[in-house]
């Protein structure tokens, strides 16, 4: 392998670790990855697998729930490099795609022809189509489009002994023109016709019926009044039968507007009872959500989003289409009406905004990671952790309500707890519940409970998968859903396609045990038994349990979405440099099994060192993975007693040096150095500097020593604001300190300073120097303690260091002045809002392009932002570029500029670059302003700029100085 696909195939420890899981509760390692960049290479892979006898699994995204996709001899990745897309053939309304292909890719590629493929998981911006032909997955709008199955016109495929051939609907002629070759084909198809007449009773009447009947293999597509349909047969294999290397596909009509109507019921038992009544009026989809999922989505949102659903306890999405927006309301308005008796909702909301009808479906999209944490028994309680297994039943919709009663009694009867939501339309659930995966009494626990819950799914006449397949999830349980006759079918058709076995085992026949290989127990805690640093307050002090946030869905590998998460996976789009995979070797290094060197793992610091530290994942994991925080923590440990990189002794402890030129007097004799090209170079050298970066020029003075030689502006006296001088305001950027004391003063406030050198010790946290973070956090907690405890507000102006103070502080400090500090810190536009609410900002009616911080984005939010901007006459438009790619010392580290500047450039330059002269570019962050000003040539400001020259503009149109 390594000769006929160089560069493509990995057999060292960190490569595997990658890969020993999916988004399932299960691990076991491969003995080799490859992610080939080319179909050759997938055609070498199979046959020397097959040469060799060498198990081989592939996979796309790793989003499989059910264990699918996962440990294997060989792990093939298909995502990174499989990924074209040929001609859409708009008149006969197909397109034919390779395995990596990302759904929305898809998606995006058919619109311009107003067409769509029709089945559309929550996981569109990350799964691909090949994941998608091996689950048979489904999506919300199956209701109107099918499964992946119902849309597969042909597959391109490799038998595991090499043989490439294509199939799809076989004609009664042509299946026995097929079984009469001489050849390997021959022989698969006369087995699969042969198959078909010894089980056709079988096929035709111990099948459940439902749309949504994903386990097992669906070979009642072969029989031959459903045409013989091969390729839809092998859709749902989950791999085990054949490579598939391409797939052509149908495309449906694209609604031209959606109107998305909200029912409110009582409980989710009674929101399944209307089901049947919503059907009749042939909506595009049926979803539900029940009231803890909203909750537990809304307590994750920085900016508290304000959701607006009708009162109840369970709602009901359901979306209709039209040829334009009135029409797609007409149809809401119409179904609304004809809900009647017990189906009749408590209320109901028709929205038609797209903005909003976006935020009502993230809440339902971001269900899977949402509800990995399930509130606790007991009040006050630390949230439990939940986890898949039962995640996808389905039964006919028409029985729902009665099924949900039910099974919230089994769950009552075990005392499990559980977030249900999911395709209400089709009958098909999704639910994590709070087993005990790490104790042995646990595990048998889960066993039980998952046997009884078959027998349930069963005698409703539903399958164990309705969506992700059954991997080792369920495979061990499908002979209590089918009878032992279409068990042995099974058994049959995957001989007939991989006869030796080798194809992802365990899956469907043969399976592994539902209660082995279980991945949580093996994370349970950090190596040597060292106790972290940070709080972890929410995963109860626990490093481990914190780690084991990450379950695999796989957001952070979204190369385009509205947020932060991941950038660095966005520019290369290897699995290591994305948060989910950076989880994965933190949880490898706890197992301890493939990396064996604890805190001192090379290949975990290696996929650390281009993690951006811009905490984005904090917000935008659905799970709240908060990967700065584990680097930090890592990064802490790893260099305890060793010599650290360069860049952590310069721009780790950059305050003080910073500091010491401020008190020396000596900027402008640096900035002079820095200008002959040997000296830089020399200085970038030493301090581990990337050499492409040009030194930021000091100013003379930092804002504090100017400031307090100023006199306080004349007037009666006025409500008190603590500034925070942050490091990078004070000392490289004093005109942002300048400008929002004199928009406070305006405002009428009087302008503190603390009186001590103080810092939210940032750069010590990123780089993982904790312990000499926490002295300087307690330093700044201890001087500004008066004036917290007066009451008086602290205004931050950097966004990376009020995020802080406001997170990283009680994280480092857990404590009651620490939480009374945190609480105390706003942001400029935070603060301005609450505590002058009366205060007219000046108009700046002008264009303006706007960077969101990152920090921000992930901690503090931007809502006061955007509330501030329209009251001041900003024509804005923000950014949707995520990190700007320099993220403090990161972008600044030497081996760091290239990614940099390639984050930078997808979205943030070049939108820059491109504005016209009169745009504003806004830029809270200083390290913002440094990218866009060392990539561009263009200045940015920061608002509190802005804001001052609209005041000053303004009190020189009124001829004087106005307070208020």
């Amino acid at each position: 392998m390594r000769r006929a696909a160089p560069g493509a195939f990995a057999l060292d420890a960190g490569t595997r670790a990658l890969y020993t899981t999916d988004a399932s509760n299960y691990r076991r390692a491969p003995d080799a990855v490859l992610v080939p960049r080319h179909t050759d290479d997938l055609l070498a892979a199979v046959d020397a697998c097959h040469r060799h006898g060498v198990p081989l699994v592939t996979r796309g995204g790793g989003t499989s729930v059910a264990g699918n996709a996962f440990g294997g001899g060989l792990l093939v990745d298909t995502s990174r490099h499989l990924t074209g897309i040929g001609e859409v053939d708009p008149g006969r309304r197909t397109v034919t795609v390779q395995p990596g292909v990302v759904l929305d890719d898809l998606r995006a590629a058919a619109a311009p022809y107003g067409l769509t493929f029709g089945p559309d998981p929550s996981t569109h911006g990350r799964c691909t189509l090949g994941g998608m032909i091996g689950n048979n997955a489904c999506g919300s709008h199956s209701v109107a489009w099918g499964t992946t199955a119902d849309n597969v016109e042909s597959l391109d495929v490799l038998l595991p002994d090499g043989t490439r051939t294509t199939v799809g609907a076989t004609s009664g002629d042509e299946l026995e023109r097929l079984a009469n070759r001489p050849d390997r084909v021959g022989r698969l198809y006369a087995g699969l016709r042969d198959l078909t007449g010894r089980h056709r009773a079988a096929l035709r009447t111990q099948l459940p019926t439902l749309a949504r009947r994903v386990s097992g293999y669906a070979l009642d597509q072969l029989l031959p009044e459903n045409g013989t349909q091969v390729a839809r047969a092998l859709t749902g294999s989950e791999g085990s039968c054949a490579v598939v290397l391409g797939a052509t596909l149908k495309l449906v009509e694209a609604p031209a507007a959606r109107a998305l109507v909200v029912l409110a019921y009582p409980d989710a038992p009674a929101a399944g009872d209307a089901v049947p009544a919503l059907l009749a009026h042939h909506p595009l989809t049926v979803e539900g959500l029940d009231r803890g999922l909203v909750r537990a989505w809304q307590s994750r949102q920085p900016s508290k989003a304000a959701v607006r659903l009708p009162d109840g306890g369970a709602w009901l999405l359901v979306e209709t289409g039209g040829a334009d927006a009135a029409e797609a309301a007409a149809h809401a308005r119409a179904l609304v009406t004809a809900l009647d008796g017990g189906h009749r909702p408590l209320s109901a909301r028709i929205v038609t905004e797209p903005a909003e009808q976006r935020l009502l479906w993230r809440i339902r999209e971001e269900g899977a990671g949402v509800a990995t944490r399930v509130p606790s028994a007991t009040p006050g309680g630390a949230t439990a952790e939940a986890w898949p297994g039962l995640e996808d039943a389905a039964v006919p919709p028409e029985r729902l309500g009665d099924y949900l009663r039910d099974f919230q009694k089994l769950m009552s009867d075990h005392g499990r707890q559980g977030l249900v939501y999911g395709h209400y339309g089709e009958g098909c659930l999704h639910v994590r519940l709070d087993f005990d995966l790490l104790t042995d009494s646990g595990t048998r626990k889960f066993r039980g409970f998952m046997e009884e819950s078959a027998e349930l799914i069963a005698a409703y006449g539903g399958s164990l998968s309705g969506e992700h397949g059954d991997g080792q999830s369920r495979s061990e349980l499908l002979p209590r859903m089918f009878g032992p006759e279409v068990c042995d079918a099974f058994t049959e058709f995957k001989e007939l396609w991989d006869p030796r076995g080798l194809m992802n085992p365990g899956v469907i026949v043969r399976p592994a045990r539902i209660d082995a290989d279980l991945r949580p127990a093996r994370v349970t805690s950090p190596p040597g038994g060292v106790l972290p640093v940070f709080e972890y307050e929410d995963d109860e002090g626990d490093f481990a349990r914190a780690v084991r946030r990450c379950v695999g869905v796989g957001k952070c590998r979204q190369e385009e979405s509205p947020g932060v998460m991941c950038p660095s996976f966005r520019a290369t789009r290897e699995e290591r440099h994305s948060t989910r995979g950076r989880a994965h070797l933190l949880s490898e290094m706890i197992d301890g099994e493939l990396l064996t060197d604890g805190w001192r793992s090379e290949e975990v610091r290696e996929a650390l060192d281009l993690c951006l530290s811009c905490k984005g994942c904090k917000s935008d994991c659905p799970v709240g993975v908060d990967m700065a925080t584990y680097k930090a923590e890592f990064l802490h440990h790893h260099y305890a007693g060793r010599r650290r990189p360069a860049s952590h002794y310069s721009m780790g402890r950059l305050p003080q040096w910073l500091r010491l030129l401020a008190r020396t007097r000596t900027a402008p004799l640096v900035n002079l150095l820095a200008r002959v090209r040997p000296l830089a170079a020399l200085g970038k050298r030493l301090g581990g500097i990337a050499p492409e970066r040009d030194l930021p020029v000091l100013p003379p003075r930092p804002f504090t020593r100017e400031r307090r030689r100023e006199d306080a502006p004349p007037g009666p006296e006025r409500p008190a604001v603590m500034l925070w001088p942050d490091t990078f305001s004070n000392h490289l950027s004093p005109r942002v300190l300048h400008a929002a004391a004199g928009v406070l003063e305006d405002a009428g406030f009087r302008v503190l300073l603390p009186e001590d050198e103080v810092c939210c010790g940032l750069t010590w946290i990123s780089t993982g120097q904790l312990d000499a973070a926490r002295r300087v956090l307690e330093r700044a907690v201890r001087t500004l303690a008066p004036a917290v405890r007066a009451g008086i507000p602290v205004v931050g102006l950097e966004p990376s260091c009020t995020a802080a103070l406001r997170s990283d502080l009680t994280e480092l400090l857990p404590g009651e002045e620490a939480e009374r500090t945190a609480a105390a810190v706003h942001t400029f536009a935070e603060f301005l809002e609450a505590f002058a609410p009366h205060w007219d900002p000046p108009e700046v009616a002008r264009p303006a392009l706007t960077q969101v911080h990152c920090h921000q984005h992930a901690v503090t939010g931007t809502a006061p932002d955007t509330s501030l901007h329209d009251r001041m006459g900003l024509r804005q438009e923000r950014l949707p570029s995520g990190c700007c790619g320099l993220a403090g010392n990161f972008g600044f580290e030497k081996g760091h500029y290239e990614l940099s500047q390639a984050i930078g450039e997808q979205a943030l330059l070049p939108a820059v670059r491109a504005a016209a002269d009169d745009t504003l570019v806004l830029a809270d962050g200083f390290s913002c302003r440094t990218q866009i000003e060392q990539g561009t040539g263009r200045g940015a400001q920061h608002l509190a700029e802005v804001l001052w020259e609209g005041v000053r503009a303004r009190r020189a149109g009124s001829g004087e100085g106005r307070q208020s």
